[in-house]
């Protein structure tokens, strides 16, 4: 299959040529580990938008009430071990190295041990499935940025793979967990004696400026329409198409679904997507929905979006208005998603390379390398990696060969 369709550039110059890698970067969010770091991360999340602590301190409240303890470390740890193990399974040695963005371990101390190590080339793997500025581009801008803050650029080669929202490993794991949950609230509704009662399917995904989002997709290179106004938007919905074409009929038949947004920070006055998950709730139930299912689409792990404003506040407002409800998995490390990750690392590699690039929408396979200015930065421009026409990340053949890694570039 091909890349995204792109009217205005070539997409071949969107599709990496197999590389030699000697180790896998996992990158991520990050996340407190105990009541100490939780106003030190939340200024490094809101770097540069003057936010004072005082104000930090009151949106903290859903670390503090899980012991100042992110999930999403110790998730990562053992995605970084599955992957691991996987790799080991299909003998392909490559390291997996871990860094965050805005929590130790930092991606340029990551990236110095690497280079310190002997490693010359890098492909990195995020924890974002989904195209918009916090989810690709600024992954790829922070790597730049780590790049020339330690002085590795022109150094230390770093590519990234292409963003994962429709790819079967990523997909197949919300088809089980949908199918589950929807059985779940159809018999807690039987046993309440209302089993012929309405179900609603909710997709969540974490809210984003609608700026931000009309930014998802578009580039310099060309003009794109998307359905919802953003790149963003449509992946989510045809995904959220695509699970409950592939649920087993007998599983959706009567329920309904539609996409909801959650996690909204930032400026009241500052518009972001919607409709918010519990407004969408008290909505439904209005109209007569008895059972909720919510399937976390937009993420990757049970990390702190997850369990603090589905598992509590959306259950609450469930259990509030009288309503089943059940919450599907995220992928995690579940099976289908970490070969599926490893799949993506063989579409790039040289050794073990998968040529297919399987895609379950019609708007994947997404590329590899992004259109120059896709997803931009509206707070300042930051040279990123993974760009068309940029050369950072990009180690000249010379400089890998002196430092004896690999002269294979993109």
């Amino acid at each position: 299959m091909t890349a995204a369709p792109h009217a205005g550039l070539d997409p071949s110059l969107l599709i990496a040529a197999p590389a030699e890698y000697d180790a896998i970067l996992l990158a991520s969010f990050g996340g407190p580990e105990g009541q100490d770091d939780v106003i030190p991360f939340l200024r490094n999340v809101t770097r540069g938008r003057g936010i004072p602590d005082e104000r930090l301190e009151e949106v903290s409240h859903h670390y503090r009430a899980n012991g100042g303890v992110s999930p999403i470390n110790a998730q990562n740890r053992a995605l970084k071990a599955a992957l691991e193990a996987e790799l080991a399974a299909r003998s392909i040695k490559l390291p997996v190295l871990w860094g965050n963005r805005n929590w130790d371990p930092y991606i340029p101390a990551v990236l110095q041990e690497a280079y310190d190590a002997g490693h010359r080339r890098l492909l990195m793997v995020t924890t974002s499935a989904y195209s918009c500025y916090s989810s690709d581009r600024q992954y790829r801008e922070d790597i730049g940025m780590a790049l020339a803050s330690t002085g590795l650029d022109g150094k230390l080669a770093v590519d990234k793979v292409r963003q994962y929202f429709d790819h079967p490993g990523f997909v197949r794991p919300f088809l089980e967990g949908t199918a589950v949950s929807l059985a779940k609230v159809r018999a807690e509704l039987a046993a309440a004696g209302t089993p012929e009662a309405p179900v609603h399917v909710l997709f969540s995904t974490h809210s984003i400026p609608t700026r931000d989002a009309e930014a998802a997709g578009m580039s310099d290179d060309e003009p794109r329409t998307f359905e919802g106004g953003s790149a963003y938007v449509a992946q989510h919905l045809a995904v959220a198409r695509t699970v409950m074409a592939a649920v087993e009929p007998a599983a959706v038949e009567g329920a309904d679904w539609s996409l909801v947004y959650q996690s909204r920070s930032g400026a009241p006055h500052v518009p972001w997507l919607e409709p918010d998950i519990n407004d969408a709730i008290a909505d439904l139930a209005a109209a007569g929905t008895k059972g909720i299912v919510v399937v976390p689409l937009g993420f990757v792990s049970d990390h702190m979006e997850v369990v603090w404003d589905l598992d509590t506040e959306a259950a609450e407002t469930c259990a509030e208005l009288g309503l089943a409800f059940d919450r599907a998995p995220t992928p995690g490390t579940h099976p289908l998603f970490v070969s599926g990750l490893v799949d993506l690392v063989c579409e790039r590699t040289v050794a073990n390379h998968i040529a297919d690039r399987p895609a379950m929408t019609d708007l994947g396979p997404w590329y590899d390398i992004a259109p120059a200015g896709d997803s931009r930065n509206f707070r300042g421009e930051k040279p990123p990696i993974a760009e068309h026409g940029s050369t950072v990340g990009l180690a000249p053949a010379k400089a890998v060969l002196a430092e004896g890694g690999s002269a294979t570039h993109v």
